[in-house]
């Protein structure tokens, strides 16, 4: 009874005081985040005369909910639609910023002298920027609705899912004290993996669940079966050895093609508000003012340079990417700030044990700089842009009016598909159902341990149980491998077509198309046999019952070939139809 009134206490020191302190904090216009931030430090252990929190450890768990809020927030707010319509410019500008921030970081660590896993952590701090912050103060400066301010939320989107594989490659490096470039591909390959395996089969399957809960119009039994959706998930997650910010978001971004996007996000928004609230109230708790007394220089340095390198990485990524100056310019200086993803990396190198004590507080002092200059950055960017317009020589000027018309230029006027579409499509839906057959033989083979003992009592034969489960791998697999063959087949026939030429191949140019359209999607089909083998050689039969498995699938192919196409074509309509019922955002 005492510890539960030390934690009631406890617990309410934390909410009054962030509630008078972000009160006061919205009365001088300033950020909510930082009023929480603020009201840590008042009542942390750094801060004399007294010891208001009694059990610290019970407030920074309930802060952990509160990255899981965060990062299921950002999930609900993604939208594959909005990142395919500002696709390249995202990427583009995206990636640019990450490598330079991630570079700009380093270095400085280096300078200072710091250690590599210290001055590596502080380019994943500084590369990330602040959705939160930004949605704020765009809303609050009434830019939401501008075009530079989608071109931003499809930046953001593409900066958090680059962030979760940063969490993850970061993870690796601190466990094994070095990444190589096998390793960073090999991990990146299974979060993909995962990621597209989780999000197909999700959007599939969740909300429909999530539909059919929501016909009893209670409040409650879909605010129960959303948390039950998230948090079972994430314990998914967290068992496959990944972070449970990957598991938030990605079931985040699965609830989001749902009908009930909207009234998820109401039932939601009071959960995430508080307990993202003690999760910023944390991060004070954890600040140490004297720290950045000790630490002032570095944090200036580090200021300017996330300002100045955002500003340039971001920008110019954004030009780059065929948008105009001002654009350019508008979503450069939107973006230049750090946030609470550079919290959660901040948090994982303390938690790995892998990061000096002072990198924490210098991130939470460069984000609340950053965090400040932020509205003035946005209403600076035109006055900016129009006297860099003024001052550039002619030539450099003409020559951006060139790169620009040139960007154009490859873009076809009649919106018809290029070739390049045509093929990217096709591309895409190989890669989605290969995926899927690579994630159902790599199920099979995590989940054969335990498989074996049950299949003990009906087949004491080992390799008879190999054939069983690699027999069942296959059949589960078989509507997205005919899938693979019709679309390889596909590419093949659209390949034909361009390369072999009458004018050149002559009387053979029939011969020659139908040979590649035969030749390509068997050799690929092989290809995918082996990968698959190699996947799954823990549960891969002996070659002469392999061999007979295999007959024995090609003859079930050819016997229901159309049953696995209109399988797989259900399959890819309910999932068209999940994405265009998702309500505009």
């Amino acid at each position: 009874m005492h510890h539960g009134i030390g934690f009631i206490q406890d617990l309410a020191v934390v909410m009054a005081l962030a509630g008078v302190v972000t009160v006061l904090f919205h009365r001088l216009r300033q950020p909510v985040v930082l009023g929480y931030i603020a009201a840590g430090v008042i009542i942390g252990p750094y801060t004399p005369p007294f010891q208001l929190i009694h059990d610290q450890q019970t407030i920074q768990t309930l802060g952990e909910l509160g990255v899981v809020f965060l990062m299921f927030s950002l999930g609900l707010e993604f939208s594959l639609r909005k990142l395919f319509r500002v696709g390249a410019t995202a990427i583009v500008a995206a990636l640019s910023e990450i490598v330079l921030m991630v570079w700009i970081g380093y270095e400085i660590g280096s300078a200072f002298g710091w250690s590599s896993m210290d001055s590596l952590f502080l380019g994943a701090i500084l590369a990330i920027s602040s959705t939160t912050i930004i949605v704020k103060a765009l809303a609050e400066l009434g830019l939401k609705r501008e075009g530079f301010a989608q071109s931003v939320f499809g930046i953001l989107i593409v900066e958090d899912i680059l962030g979760i594989a940063m969490l993850v490659l970061l993870s690796s490096i601190a466990q094994t004290g070095e990444l190589s470039a096998g390793i960073a591909l090999g991990t990146l390959g299974k979060l993909l993996l995962f990621m597209t395996v989780s999000l197909v089969v999700g959007i599939l399957v969740v909300p429909r669940a999530l539909n059919y809960v929501a016909r009893s119009r209670s409040d409650e039994m879909l605010l129960v079966s959303v948390l039950g959706f998230c948090f079972g998930f994430c314990l998914l997650v967290m068992k496959l050895d990944y972070s449970i910010a990957l598991g938030a978001f990605l079931i985040g971004a699965i609830m989001a093609e749902s009908r009930q996007l909207h009234r998820i996000e109401h039932l939601i928004a009071p959960l995430r508000d508080a307990f993202s609230a003690i999760f910023f109230v944390t991060i004070g708790l954890m600040l140490n003012p004297a720290v950045l007394v000790d630490y002032a220089w570095p944090v200036a340095v580090i200021t300017v340079a996330v300002i100045v390198g955002k500003i340039v990485s971001c920008g110019l990524g954004t030009f780059l990417a065929g948008k105009d100056g001002r654009t350019a310019m508008r979503v450069g200086m939107t973006v230049s700030q750090i946030g609470e993803f550079s919290f959660i990396i901040a948090s994982l190198g303390l938690t790995l044990k892998v990061t000096s004590a002072f990198l924490y507080p210098i991130a939470v002092a460069v984000s609340a700089l950053t965090t400040l200059f932020t509205p003035y950055l946005i209403r600076a960017a035109d006055p900016l842009t129009q006297r860099l317009a003024q001052s550039m020589p002619r030539s450099v000027s003409n020559m951006f009016g060139l790169y620009g018309q040139w960007l154009g230029s490859l873009h076809p006027a009649n919106g018809e598909p290029t070739l390049f579409s045509m093929t990217r499509r096709i591309i895409l839906q190989i890669a989605v159902n290969l995926a899927l057959v690579v994630a159902i033989f790599l199920g099979a083979s995590y989940g054969a341990p335990l498989a074996a003992p049950l299949l003990a009592g009906w087949v004491p034969s080992e390799p008879i149980q190999r054939v069983v489960l690699w027999s069942a791998a296959l059949i589960v697999s078989l509507p997205f491998l005919v899938a693979v063959y019709r679309k390889t087949k596909s590419l093949a026939l659209l390949l034909a077509e361009v390369s072999v030429q009458p004018a050149k191949a002559g009387f053979l140019t029939r011969a020659l198309r139908y040979a590649i359209s035969d030749l390509v999607p068997v050799a690929s089909m092989v290809g995918v046999f082996l990968l698959v083998a190699a996947l799954s050689g823990t549960i891969l039969p002996p070659t002469g019952l392999l061999i007979a498995v295999l007959v024995c699938a090609a003859l079930l192919v050819t016997a229901l070939w159309r049953w696995f196409v209109r399988i797989h074509a259900s399959m890819q309509i309910a999932l068209r139809e999940t994405l265009d019922e998702r309500p505009d955002p």
